[in-house]
């Protein structure tokens, strides 16, 4: 399926100092960053909680910053305060992003691999709807995202929750050997000392969907938040001590709490 994405946008980042520039802000790492790949990252607040989710494209003379477009404006005043003396250049760019989904073969032309996960597929800059895929929307992008409990930027708003908890170093967003960058030291503390108290995962249930915000119960305690919702299914903010012990209830109705297999996978390799 191949969706066009109208909640995405571009600023287009290029000069000598780009890389030096951007590795100390992102959670990601630019130094190596190929022309034709993509990498998952975030920009932090200084405290380490997420601002904003982000892809760092690759190209030949710089790299193209894929963010949220209600965000595109924040993101690059905040980039210009940064800059300092730094010979940066920054720029909105117009290219239309899209995706293609899911994804199990070779990347296909014009594309570039989401680097969180191989069912995730592909994403396009200015890329043309391939013959033989069929024209889907954002809707059946984000479904298809919560059927592998995979959160969004829905799901942690602008600087309310730390990237951990949205599971970005399970999902290829964050670097923990590249250095410093804005947000490191809680960042990479929370991980060191194994301070993770909450994620966010799936929850299974009957009925209509509740609504974000919802309480999840573990009996009387508060065991999490729900942060965005499908038929069937949403995304919820846990704490995993309480979530662990079962007969989760939202809103007076029992719930299920998932794990999907990549986040069990993600977690094996880490204790490993």
């Amino acid at each position: 399926m191949f969706a066009p994405l109208p909640s995405r946008a571009l600023i287009a980042v290029a000069g000598p100092d780009w890389r030096a520039f951007l590795q100390g802000l992102l959670t990601q790492d630019v130094e190596t960053l190929k022309a034709g790949e993509a990498r998952f990252g975030a920009l932090l607040t200084p405290q380490g909680r997420l601002l904003y989710d982000l892809f760092a494209i690759g190209r030949e003379d710089g790299c193209w910053l894929d963010v949220g477009v209600q965000h595109r404006a924040a993101i690059l005043q905040r980039l210009a305060m940064y800059r300092l003396r730094a010979k940066v250049e920054l720029a909105a760019d117009e290219t239309p992003v899209s995706v293609l989904f899911p994804g199990d073969a070779a990347t296909p032309p014009g594309f570039v691999r989401d680097p969180r996960l191989p069912a995730l597929g592909w994403r396009g800059y200015g890329a043309s709807q391939p013959s033989g895929a069929r024209l889907a929307d954002e809707a059946e992008r984000e479904a298809q995202k919560l059927a592998l409990g995979v959160p969004g930027p829905a799901d942690w708003g602008s600087d309310k929750t730390y990237p951990i908890e949205a599971n970005f170093d399970l999902l290829n967003g964050i670097d923990f050997k590249k250095g410093c960058f804005v947000g490191q030291e809680t960042t990479s503390r929370m991980k060191r000392r194994g301070q993770v108290k909450s994620r966010m995962l799936p929850i299974a249930f009957e009925g209509p969907a509740p609504a974000p915000g919802a309480e999840v119960l573990s009996g009387e305690l508060r065991a999490g938040v729900v942060t965005s919702a499908g038929p069937g299914r949403a995304m919820a903010l846990v704490r995993l001590d309480r979530a662990a012990s079962g007969g989760l209830t939202v809103e007076g109705r029992p719930v299920r709490l998932e794990r999907p297999a990549w986040f069990l996978e993600a977690l094996g390799e880490e204790a490993a």
